[in-house]
């Protein structure tokens, strides 16, 4: 496509975006089970005006938008209080989960740099189940991943991550849930090996950070997992998730300043001025931050327990339904809306295909494999005819197998097949290469 040598109307600019998301995920009608989290339209509706009301705002320079800098203390403040922090907890804001994560990851190297110099090659554990941007995080950091196996119910093995800690360690990580099963590992134990062997703790709650404790508000039974733990020194939960805030914004906290002071990057030998910068961002959007500080107001406590405990109702809901067919089994004993189910005798991701040819988007996951469901109030007049669908599809992959052996079904079969996973990631990196260019389609030949 050639740059436009003329501006075209304002109508033709809205009919082409219309035209465009056309095919994009009915997230709106509950098509979808990630990637949005929708609330409801009175929500939607605070958090776009909070939006355009600082539209064009920038966090780069808290000292030019003093109200940028005190919506996000206030935010950091408001969610210290409810992850059990004190008067010492600080934080950041950041553009999503993966942010969060790679900050932390950034904050504990550079940490250990100056506290620990005789650490020469810094090494994090994490349990297989903790979030990719973590493999990410340690590509760009020099870190070395240390990966550790899960029990049976699908929770960081804590004897393992003990075996793992040695002298380059500088940091373990568990999850309040990780997202493959939405199992929450056991942060307390793991908070007991931290203050033992005088490594740094961060719980990724992006997650469940904004679920779990309008929950346990509402008298589900939640283990302790943020600050209350004794040898958490961070947490990071996504503001744009489950506190349906504007994408993108998460905060990233830290037990005390002299943490967080290694999160930050300075430069003072820049002819354009003295540079400092709390984030892998420069630009911040105001708009995101002033969304997040919005719905954190209006809705308030009382309102989130209400909004959590329908999505836990929803949630339950769905896991009856899908146990009553015996091809399928629920992984684990998932606490908040986020669970995956697999099966001992049908191939889940053709059963995937299949689903969504009737309008589904299914998440898919391997080892073990299985398909994967974030539940959110969008999803409460859905729960019907996606049993309907995901019946009929079981029926039509047992009586004709053959038929769904091409599209997922392959991609992942091909992955599980070939040992040498580097030989996979290049394999997939050129699929995502082609598919990421103009007139690009998936497309596994």
């Amino acid at each position: 496509m050639n740059f436009p040598q003329k501006g075209i109307s304002e109508a033709e600019v809205f009919r082409r975006m219309e035209e465009y998301k056309a095919d994009d995920g009915k997230w709106k009608d509950g098509r979808t089970f990630s990637l949005v989290y929708y609330a409801g339209e009175e929500i939607t509706a605070l958090t776009e005006r909070a939006y355009r009301e600082f539209f064009h705002t920038n966090a780069l320079n808290p000292f030019v938008f003093n109200s940028l800098k005190r919506f996000e203390t206030e935010i950091i403040s408001m969610t210290a209080n409810l992850f059990h922090g004190d008067a010492d907890t600080v934080g950041s804001l950041t553009s999503g989960g993966s942010e969060s994560l790679l900050m932390a990851i950034k904050t504990y190297r550079d940490e250990a740099r100056r506290l620990k110099p005789h650490i020469k090659e810094p090494e994090m554990i994490l349990p297989i189940t903790a979030h990719a941007s973590l493999e990410k995080a340690a590509h760009y950091f020099g870190v070395k991943v240390v990966h550790v196996p899960t029990d049976k119910d699908y929770k960081a093995d804590i004897k393992a991550v003990e075996a793992a800690i040695n002298d380059n360690t500088i940091l373990i990580l568990g999850s309040a849930p990780q997202y493959p099963q939405g199992i929450i590992d056991p942060i307390a134990e793991l908070g007991a090996l931290a203050l033992k062997y005088g490594v740094r703790l961060h719980v990724d709650a992006c997650l469940g950070g904004f679920t779990l404790p309008f929950l346990k508000e509402a008298g589900v039974d939640i283990p302790p997992f943020d600050f209350a733990v004794p040898g958490v020194t961070s947490l990071s939960a996504d503001l744009h998730k489950y506190a349906f805030a504007a994408k993108g914004v998460s905060v990233l906290l830290y037990k005390n300043k002299d943490i967080r002071r290694f999160q930050y990057f300075s430069y003072a030998d820049w002819p354009g001025g003295l540079f400092i910068s709390p984030s892998a961002t420069g630009t911040r959007p105001g708009g995101a931050i002033a969304s997040a500080w919005a719905v954190l107001n209006f809705v308030g406590k009382e309102g989130y327990i209400k909004i959590h405990k329908k999505i836990k109702d929803l949630t339950e809901r769905f896991l009856d339904r899908i146990r009553s067919f015996p091809e399928l089994y629920i992984l684990g004993d998932p606490k908040a809306g986020i669970f995956a189910f697999g099966s001992n005798t049908l191939n889940v991701h053709a059963l995937a295909d299949i689903l969504e040819h009737s309008g589904w988007v299914i998440d898919q996951q391997s080892n073990p494999d299985c398909l994967h469901f974030m539940i959110t109030p969008a999803h409460e007049n859905v729960i019907e005819p996606f049993i309907f669908d995901l019946k009929t599809a079981i029926a039509l992959l047992k009586a004709s197998p053959e038929k769904y052996v091409g599209g997922s079904a392959a991609l992942y079969g091909m992955s599980a097949a070939i040992p040498d996973k580097v030989q996979v990631n290049e394999y997939i990196l050129e699929i995502y290469n082609n598919f990421m260019t103009l007139g690009g389609k998936f497309n596994l030949g």
